[in-house]
């Protein structure tokens, strides 16, 4: 009789009580796609996933990313070298200095990503942490007064908002290409498929529609601080080799300051997203 070899097993370890777990698997397994449902599953309720010292190759990182989601296809073949080296990108290191401020990715986008995988290749000595916060927990413990209040509101989201804090000095070209990109308006409550709510907020954020920009900033501001508190934060410690999940549908994120002279690099691959940000209707009335 034929044995069929045992099958690997996930383990699964909290790293905070709200936010993030580490799983154990050997690399093997985990290309295997066997354990890719479970790995979805572990994404939408804990936000990020953390696999120590994988030291996947670029092939490795599409391959994984296809088992678990559509690849989106972007940079080289669908991976993305992620530095603030000038010498690999002019462009792209100006722009990621937006990433030191808590945003969810394509914010300006009917439907965002459904979640990125970073690989960690090299890292500043000092600096260059990244910092997650749940945003569906953020919402789920509101005060109820709170979240009636919240419930309707309608956020202008747009690049330039987020590039002020980047060049508080732009120049007039620089106003001009970032004007390029059409505002979009968002909930600021995010129904999910799953039911589940979220805060859609981050430095994209500018102001809730029809209401004083002014108050609404402060409103934003207030939000902001409630859904980035330590106890909906999870804050990772790289190390090379580090392979990390996050959802970015449920999540936002920002890295810690770091050298830029540093060489710091992660290959970072993205799965498309899966589900409009807002209902049909609204996408079409925009």
């Amino acid at each position: 009789m034929n044995s069929t070899p045992a099958e690997t097993k996930l383990d699964v370890f909290d790293l905070t009580p709200r936010i993030g777990s580490m799983i154990e698997i050997d690399v093997a397994a985990l290309m295997s796609g066997r354990h890719a449902p479970e790995i979805r599953d572990l994404l939408e309720r804990r936000g990020v996933l953390v696999f120590r010292g994988l030291h996947l190759d670029d092939a490795q990182q599409r391959a994984f990313t296809r088992t678990i989601g559509e690849l989106l296809p972007q940079g080289d073949d669908g991976l993305l070298r992620i530095t603030l080296d000038r010498a690999v990108s002019a462009a792209a290191a100006d722009y990621l200095k937006g990433s030191f401020h808590w945003h969810i990715d394509g914010a300006t986008d009917d439907v965002l990503t459904r979640a990125s995988i970073l690989n960690a290749k090299k890292l500043s000595p000092t600096g260059g942490q990244t910092e997650f916060c749940n945003s569906y927990v953020a919402f789920e413990e509101l005060p109820e007064t709170v979240k009636t209040a919240v419930a309707d509101l309608q956020i202008v989201h747009s690049v330039e908002m987020a590039q002020w804090l980047v060049d508080p000095t732009p120049s007039y070209e620089d106003l001009r290409r970032w004007r390029a990109h059409a505002p979009k308006t968002h909930p600021l409550v995010w129904t999910h498929r799953s039911g589940r709510k979220s805060l859609v907020l981050g430095c994209t954020a500018s102001h809730v529609e029809g209401a004083d920009t002014d108050e609404s900033r402060l409103l934003l501001r207030e939000l902001t601080e409630w859904a980035t508190q330590p106890r909906f934060v999870y804050r990772h410690e790289w190390q090379v080799g580090d392979l990390l999940i996050w959802d970015n549908t449920g999540v936002m994120h920002r890295v810690t300051p770091y050298d830029p002279e540093s060489g710091r690099l992660m290959t970072r691959t993205t799965i498309a997203g899966e589900e409009p940000l807002a209902p049909r209707r609204e996408i079409d009335r925009l």
